[in-house]
């Protein structure tokens, strides 16, 4: 069953772990969906660490690039993926949205993309704080950053929660809005098709 607590626990406790050791998604059904797509946001996190050096060529700028897009699109999807299994779950409960029932402007999906990037957020302004080769001043603007996060956090949990409860009680209505990314796909992304005209 959906539970937000679990859902950020996942994220707090593989954001460590995957900086200690390999990725994996030790998670089944519906949290091994929420793993994957954080999964898609660790990974877009360190390659934009990568993209942001100014030492760093260009040829690996433009791989970091695409392994960028590659991310972004898998995170997207998954998001989608999420939002999908929640509606099967919300069936499967014999929940049904009333009449009146109001449409939120963000799914459950996207909130759980945002908890999971702030998750990474938190765990990187955590480290600035334990560093050592940094004056007190540093350590205490992230300080200030770390508990805007954390109230950030809360907030957005909390909001989850309450959102998933009104989807269960038919309150609201869940509706999977695709986003329908242009850039990875060859018909579709002007660049490439007229690339692949003139190349004929």
């Amino acid at each position: 069953m959906f539970d937000v607590a679990t859902i950020t626990g996942l994220h707090r406790t593989t954001v460590r772990r995957w900086h200690q050791q390999e990725i994996d998604v030790p998670y089944e059904g519906f949290l091994g969906l929420v793993c994957r797509q954080h999964e898609q946001n660790f990974r877009l996190w360190h390659e934009e660490d990568i993209a942001r050096s100014p030492d760093v060529g260009d040829a690996r700028i433009a791989e970091v690039k695409r392994a960028i897009d590659g991310y972004n699109q898998r995170r997207n999807d998954l998001i989608e993926q999420v939002d999908d299994a929640l509606i099967a779950i919300l069936a499967e409960s014999g929940s049904r949205p009333a009449a009146d029932a109001r449409q939120h402007t963000e799914t459950p999906g996207s909130a759980i993309d945002r908890l999971s990037i702030m998750s990474l957020r938190m765990y990187h302004m955590q480290e600035q704080i334990d560093r050592q080769d940094v004056d007190e001043s540093h350590r205490e603007k992230a300080r200030a950053k770390l508990r805007l996060c954390q109230e950030q956090y809360a907030d957005l949990s909390r909001s989850l929660e309450l959102l998933w409860a009104d989807l269960l009680a038919g309150r609201a209505r869940l509706k999977v809005y695709r986003r329908l990314k242009m850039y990875n796909d060859p018909s579709l992304n002007p660049y490439l098709y007229a690339a692949k005209k003139s190349a004929a």
